[in-house]
């Protein structure tokens, strides 16, 4: 799996990033807000869609192979952190984002969304978009390919 770096600076790189998060997994704990920084960190277990799409091509006769990286995702130039659908309190919580969205207001700042399954929102009111996207290395096995569709939303 080759590790990913990305930075977003605009709403195109953004969507790139979103496409790369979308279905990750987020430990409540992993979540962090530095306002003295003016920072927003999130670490998360990226599924890797890129090799999902290639082991579906793949010969009948072999097993997927769906994998997932440890992440961080990380926002620079926050001024403001709110959240809705989410309890911040507990830490144990296991969230599924879905994506990853920037809308400017008054050129050049904004709002970044975070939007996860369930309704849960993080609103982060940005001065510009200064977004960065690393892998950390760590790569699993994923029991399963995620589906929107099922009528068992098992995560995996």
């Amino acid at each position: 799996m080759e590790e990913l770096k990305l930075v977003a600076l605009d709403s195109d790189d953004i969507e790139v990033i979103s496409a790369h998060v979308q279905d990750a997994l987020v430990k409540a704990a992993d979540v962090r807000w530095q306002p003295r920084e003016r920072r927003f960190v999130m670490a998360l277990n990226r599924f890797d869609w890129m090799n999902a799409a290639g082991s579906k091509d793949a010969a009948a006769d072999t097993a997927p192979d769906y994998r997932r990286c440890r992440t961080a995702l990380r926002f620079e130039r926050v001024n403001a952190c709110k959240c809705r659908g989410l309890d911040p309190a507990n830490k144990d919580a296991l969230l599924n984002l879905l994506a990853v969205e920037f809308v400017e207001s008054d050129s050049p700042s904004g709002t970044v969304m975070l939007t996860f399954s369930g309704g849960g929102i993080i609103r982060l009111e940005v001065e510009c978009l200064e977004a960065e996207l690393a892998d950390l290395g760590e790569v699993y096995a994923a029991a399963a390919c995620p589906n929107h569709f099922a009528a068992d939303r098992t995560i995996a």
